[in-house]
């Protein structure tokens, strides 16, 4: 990979090596021929809570384009089938004078209706030494509330003074999210990931190429994480706490790779970001507001009803083979939000 930035070109394959090498943790399994895909969906109005009361025959599945039929299907709500919601406290990525304000903010949450939770929940809290996750979830927001009163967040130490920091940043992020994303894999039903953070750097642009050896494995990466986080049923979630602090350019920069990579020559790191990874997955990206209290409470609500469907992919023509996902509901003003695809690996 070459990295152009203020002068000079810079070739650093080895350690683009180590980063990519981070998000391949573990080799996703194929996805058997016959075998059934299962998908969480949420289903929302203009505004409001998620709408809850819909019957199969008001969807359609398309898979390519195509309608594909739903084998199974079920209409849930989150005192039905507890959605498990993980709540991540990014301190490589957030400024060391936001967290403060971050903290306080997710007290707020926990602490409210008495301390209790609708769902069961968890604090992740993410350093330059690694990810600390709680032992269990609780919906005795008062407790995880002590948990987020006694964790101390150090300033962080990756290379500071290094013109590289943007890169270490975005491997340990990865090799974050990979680890909490395979701690999730037996726990049973959906997880809700919610990220608090401005999201580690978008490393596309340019100044930036990637030779045919680095789009390979940047399309690997891809396909991994995008395939551990369906097995592992995990939608996430990004909210910047940055408010207007941020800029509108910056913010909506990763719009610019959301379409999903088909093909080796068609990956690019910005695909790796984490607001990419959370619109793919069928989550939502917020900034713009500091607001993170209820932006927090916006993203759970998302537990309040959802819907699992089941269909049975075509048969694929070659391995890692992009599909991408649409549902269309036949009652208007209604919009029906799943992850956008996923690779068939026979």
């Amino acid at each position: 990979m070459w990295i152009q930035p203020r002068g000079g070109l810079f070739l650093l394959a080895s350690f683009f090596a180590a980063v990519l090498a981070s998000a391949q943790q573990n080799t996703p399994a194929a996805l058997s021929p016959g075998s059934a895909l299962d998908l969480d969906v949420v289903v929302t109005a203009k505004s409001g809570p998620p709408v809850g009361d819909l019957e199969q025959q008001d969807f359609t599945l398309f898979d390519n384009k195509t309608p594909r039929p739903i084998t199974a299907f079920k209409a849930l709500t989150g005192a039905q089938q507890p959605i498990h919601v993980i709540l991540v406290l990014d301190a490589v990525n957030t400024y060391y004078q936001n967290i403060a304000y971050v903290r306080q903010q997710l007290d707020k949450v926990l602490h409210a209706n008495g301390g209790s939770l609708p769902q069961p929940t968890t604090l992740v809290f993410f350093t330059d030494q690694g990810v600390e996750m709680q032992k269990s979830y609780s919906t005795d927001g008062n407790e995880l509330s002590t948990s987020l009163d006694n964790y101390s967040v150090a300033l962080r130490n990756i290379h500071r003074s290094s013109q590289y920091q943007g890169l270490d940043r975005f491997q340990l992020s990865l090799k974050a999210l990979g680890e909490i994303v395979a701690s999730q894999e037996n726990v049973p039903g959906r997880k809700m990931i919610l990220w608090i953070s401005p999201g580690w750097p978008i490393l596309s642009g340019p100044g930036i190429y990637l030779d045919a050896k680095q789009q390979n494995q940047t399309f690997s990466s891809i396909v991994g994480l995008s395939t551990e986080l369906r097995r592992a049923r995990v939608t996430l979630y990004a909210i910047s706490p940055l408010g207007t602090n941020e800029g509108v350019g910056r913010s909506n920069y990763y719009q610019d790779f959301l379409k999903g990579a088909k093909k080796p020559g068609d990956a690019t790191l910005g695909a790796l970001s984490l607001q990419v990874l959370a619109v793919q997955s069928g989550g939502l990206v917020f900034f713009g507001s500091n607001d993170v209290s209820s932006l927090v409470e916006q993203c759970m609500d998302d537990a309040k009803a959802h819907y699992e469907l089941s269909f049975v992919p075509p048969p694929a023509d070659h391995g890692n083979e992009y599909h991408s996902i649409e549902i269309r509901l036949n009652k208007p003003g209604l919009t029906a939000r799943t992850r956008q695809g996923y690779y068939n690996q026979p």
